[in-house]
């Protein structure tokens, strides 16, 4: 039997639908590069008509598949985190990367204290979901922030406010943890009435971060050594990039059999394998097959988070919500941000672009399907908005104003906005 030409094969559409977001991948970044426009932005304004098409009845609603979102979302972070800590060139101490020690021990918890009361005094959440969504929120996204980020290797462009807002996002996805936990555990506690606080502090704060840490720098050492060191044949003579994805998976699977923080085993990994041999062409093509891994997962989570929106993700969202995402968003991440950079090394100028740029994405995607998934909360479909407007909010603020305010900073420094 003949098949009708107005009845498509789900199957070649497929096939074209990939091969299109394969070629924007390759394309967008180019062609946006000077106007003020972001790559997240293009791909929520292109997945609303996609998943707005009459025949295509599917909802890819985060809260109607939150165990999937996890995992998507999980993978993606850490590839994001992969390719952000081998963008880094300075090497680490604690001097050197004072502006981030800042940013992550003080504007991040007051980041969450702030986020928490919204959450309790204006949302009208628990004082469990509150600060859930606060630890969901408050850290900044290595998958979205591309745009003010430090370069690849061997492309320069380290600059203070790039390098702080590198290494802010590839290290409180992991610190962030130990809020979420906090949530979850607390709700668990107040269901069965077990004691909590020192599970929490030697499993979830002491052991998981260290043994995090450490488990990242073994692996990268590991892959650091036969990478481009080990006698004879080394990976880095093969020329191929995956070693990063495997590095990535080895470092997360392995601290997730250790039950530690594989966010922080997956950037200092990163962090170790750039180390071992800074200025080697193969840290290229390394960051090279992150990038382009990230941005594809990114481009179809973006695509699905456009179609949960016009299929009604944000419904229902009142005056009280915008206004506690603008107090997220424009007060309290500034306002704590400047509060931590007192008495840093930069400039005015570099400081409050810090304290601006501090994008929402995937990761909090992650964080809140996490706490929904191993905890005990209410008004889950509430926090899932209020997360969703939050991200959306951040998508079109930053993503507008990102590349005139770096041509801004680049002009008054006299670097070279091209």
């Amino acid at each position: 039997m003949l098949v009708q030409w107005w009845e498509p094969d789900p199957y070649a559409l497929a096939l074209s639908g990939i091969g299109f977001l394969i070629a924007l991948v390759a394309w967008l970044p180019l062609a946006l590069r000077r106007l003020p426009l972001s790559l997240p932005i293009v791909c929520l304004c292109i997945g609303g008509p996609i998943y707005a098409v009459p025949f295509l009845e599917l909802d890819p609603s985060p809260r109607t598949y939150p165990y999937a979102t996890e995992r998507l979302t999980e993978f993606v972070v850490i590839v994001a985190l992969m390719g952000a800590g081998l963008k880094i060139y300075r090497r680490f101490s604690f001097r050197g990367w004072a502006v981030t020690w800042r940013l992550l021990l003080i504007t991040m918890p007051l980041s969450i204290l702030a986020i928490t009361f919204i959450g309790t005094s204006l949302l009208g959440f628990s004082a469990l979901g509150a600060l859930l969504l606060a630890a969901s929120i408050v850290p900044t996204d290595p998958v979205l922030a591309a745009d003010i980020q430090v370069a690849g290797p061997q492309e320069g462009g380290e600059d203070t406010v790039r390098f702080a807002l590198t290494s802010e996002a590839g290290l409180n996805d992991g610190l962030a943890f130990p809020f979420v936990h906090l949530a979850i555990v607390l709700s668990l506690a107040a269901a069965t009435d077990q004691s909590w606080f020192m599970q929490w502090l030697t499993l979830h704060v002491f052991w998981e971060i260290i043994a995090g840490i450490v488990c990242g720098w073994v692996v990268g050492k590991v892959f650091g050594w036969v990478t481009f060191k080990m006698p004879g044949d080394t990976l880095a003579k093969t020329g191929d990039g995956l070693v990063a994805i495997a590095a990535t998976f080895v470092s997360y699977g392995v601290s997730e059999i250790l039950h530690c923080y594989g966010f922080f085993a997956v950037f200092v990994t990163a962090l170790t394998l750039r180390n071992t041999h800074r200025d080697h062409d193969f840290q290229r093509d390394m960051h090279d097959i992150t990038e382009q891994i990230e941005r594809i997962t990114m481009m179809l989570l973006l695509l699905a988070f456009g179609g949960a929106i016009v299929n009604g993700l944000l419904s229902g969202v009142g005056w009280t919500d915008i206004l506690a995402v603008v107090l997220i968003l424009l007060v309290v991440r500034p306002f704590t941000a400047l509060l931590g950079l007192i008495g840093g090394q930069a400039t005015a100028g570099e400081k409050v672009t810090i304290a601006f740029f501090g994008i929402r994405g995937v990761g909090s995607f992650y964080y809140l399907a996490y706490g929904i998934n191993h905890g005990n909360f209410q008004d889950i479909d509430r926090l899932w908005v209020i997360l969703s407007l939050v991200v959306l909010v951040s998508i079109l603020t930053h993503g507008l104003t990102v590349t005139p305010a770096m041509r801004w900073l680049d002009c008054e420094h006299g670097r070279d906005v091209e």
